[in-house]
């Protein structure tokens, strides 16, 4: 039976008690208008105040050498504040690809900023061939050169690095391999785009013939990009299973104020059973990110299966969580002024990132495959 420590529920309260301080709504909803789309300040003061800016990370690169379990922690209280910030594209998504792929030089040279806060960094990985399946990738790099496009970049508006994953040009093989570009080359140009989660910005960024590093050993096993994508895909479920926590909590504190005919709708049976549905889709959601949390922290084999469970079980509970709060708020639900469609709009937004349910279930079938015959 899985269950945290002591230690992870003191980590838990310590960032949900900072994001209380630093991440409201009203805060969160002025910076909806900003061009950063996050507050700096309270940005450093995660890794100033909390040491949280390397969770995961080695203590040798400047983290707090953790698990992956505590970083799903952090990632959990932070979906449920919805805060917004570049954690996940920095801290998290960058960092991932520089512990699973770069080399000891590279990890060194970069992690300690991006630990830090000093730098942020970010991944560039969709473009039009692989909006629905992440892997089809067609750009690619030709003599450490990289001329293309790519869309749905996280936090492209205030990265100082990218990192590309484009295919290699003059590999026979033509696997899929990650590079490191800087954003103040001539030849990047970041626009941004519309999205319907204004608490995370995303941009199209454009390459002319920017020079790029390759991240890790050319002679490296070619099932980086794989894992990479399924650590990101447990890290996107467990933001999402504390959005979908708070979208519950807030319908039930709602429903017991709403007073109609009389008595308030959480006596009605209707309420009941939609909040009891909830909370049982929202604890296996949980279940499921947690359970992928610890395999990737135990170095389980089995856990790319476990990945495509989280996320597309993530995906099904923050939607469902996101539409029956709507319901519940009753035609309050989705005005400007109420807060519960900020919460839907990320739901959505996070539903497509890394995966949809049907392409995770369907993922999921062939990996168990693979167990089986192993």
């Amino acid at each position: 039976m899985f269950a945290f420590t002591d230690e992870q529920l003191q980590l838990r309260e310590s960032v949900r008690r900072y994001l209380i301080d630093h991440a409201t709504v009203s805060r969160t909803r002025e910076l909806m208008d900003e061009s950063a789309g996050f507050d700096r300040l309270s940005f450093q003061g995660l890794f100033n105040e909390l040491g949280i800016g390397g969770v995961h990370i080695p203590e040798e690169y400047g983290g707090a050498g953790l698990s992956y379990v505590e970083l799903s922690i952090v990632l959990e209280e932070m979906g449920r504040a919805l805060y917004p910030s570049p954690y996940l594209s920095s801290n998290v998504f960058a960092a991932n690809a520089l512990l699973l792929i770069g080399t000891s030089e590279q990890k060194a040279e970069w992690l300690p900023s991006i630990t830090s806060g000093e730098r942020l960094a970010t991944v560039a990985l969709y473009e039009e061939s692989n909006r629905s399946i992440v892997a089809n990738i067609e750009q690619s790099v030709t003599d450490q050169s990289f001329t293309g496009t790519k869309s749905f970049v996280l936090d492209a508006n205030v990265a100082d690095v990218f990192i590309v994953v484009a295919r290699d040009g003059f590999d026979p093989v033509n696997p899929l391999r990650f590079w490191l570009a800087h954003s103040n080359d001539s030849g990047i140009q970041t626009i941004a785009m519309e999205s319907i989660d204004s608490t995370r910005r995303i941009g199209r960024v454009s390459f002319e013939n920017v020079k790029v590093e390759r991240l890790g050993d050319r002679n490296q096993d070619h099932g980086g990009f794989g894992k990479f994508i399924d650590f990101a895909s447990v890290a996107l479920a467990n933001e999402m299973v504390g959005g979908a926590q708070w979208l519950l909590e807030s319908s039930v504190e709602y429903a017991n104020h709403r007073v109609q005919f009389g008595r308030s709708i959480s006596s009605m049976q209707a309420i009941k059973h939609k909040c009891a549905d909830l909370l049982l889709e929202i604890e296996l959601a949980k279940s499921g990110a947690y359970r992928a949390a610890q395999a990737i922290a135990a170095a389980d084999s089995a856990f790319p299966a476990y990945a495509s469970i989280a996320k597309a079980a993530a995906n099904d509970a923050y939607m469902q969580a996101a539409a029956d709060a709507i319901q519940i708020h009753g035609g309050i639900g989705f005005t400007w002024d109420n807060d519960t469609h900020l919460w839907f709009k990320r739901a959505k937004s996070s539903q497509v990132l890394f995966g949809t349910s049907e392409f995770h279930r369907d993922q999921l079938l062939d990996r168990i495959a693979v167990l089986e015959a192993d």
